[in-house]
């Protein structure tokens, strides 16, 4: 399989548009962990083979246990995640797969009792954030080094 084309040097300025979300995301006080975490299962459900990988990398890096990360994708049949860990997966589920139920309230209410307000807007960017790089990342093939 071969790459289609190199997005970063095709379009710098959208990256640079890109980046700019993350930066924000950075700067947000939801924790890093639970920020990889939110995107490793956005991009399991998208199928999107270089951001799993790059979030399993950089999730083990900020010191991210092998058990959990493989536990991911069923994390609701384990004990291993907080209940506002097990939250934010249930909200970047609901809006990854948002056009299939919307947004329904039992989502919400599962979801706000762990999150401020400014960390649910925030949550919905980092999520909608790494929707977009899946996307980036499928349809240009970007491969896993």
């Amino acid at each position: 399989m071969e790459s289609h084309l190199d997005f970063y040097k095709a379009s710098p300025n959208a990256i640079k548009a890109m980046l700019g979300l993350e930066e924000r995301i950075g700067k947000s006080g939801l924790e890093k962990s639970l920020a990889e975490l939110v995107r490793l299962r956005a991009s399991q459900i998208n199928g999107c083979a270089f951001c799993v990988d790059m979030h399993t990398t950089d999730a083990k890096k900020g010191g991210e246990t092998d058990r959990r990360l493989a536990t991911v994708v069923v994390w609701r049949e384990t004990p291993f995640f907080t209940d506002r860990e097990r939250a934010a997966p249930e909200w970047t589920e609901a809006l990854t797969l948002v056009a299939q139920d919307h947004m329904p309230d039992v989502v919400w209410q599962a979801v706000r009792p762990y999150f401020s307000d400014e960390e649910i807007v925030d949550l919905t960017l980092l999520v909608s954030a790494i929707n977009r790089w899946n996307r980036f990342a499928i349809a240009f093939r970007k491969l896993p080094a």
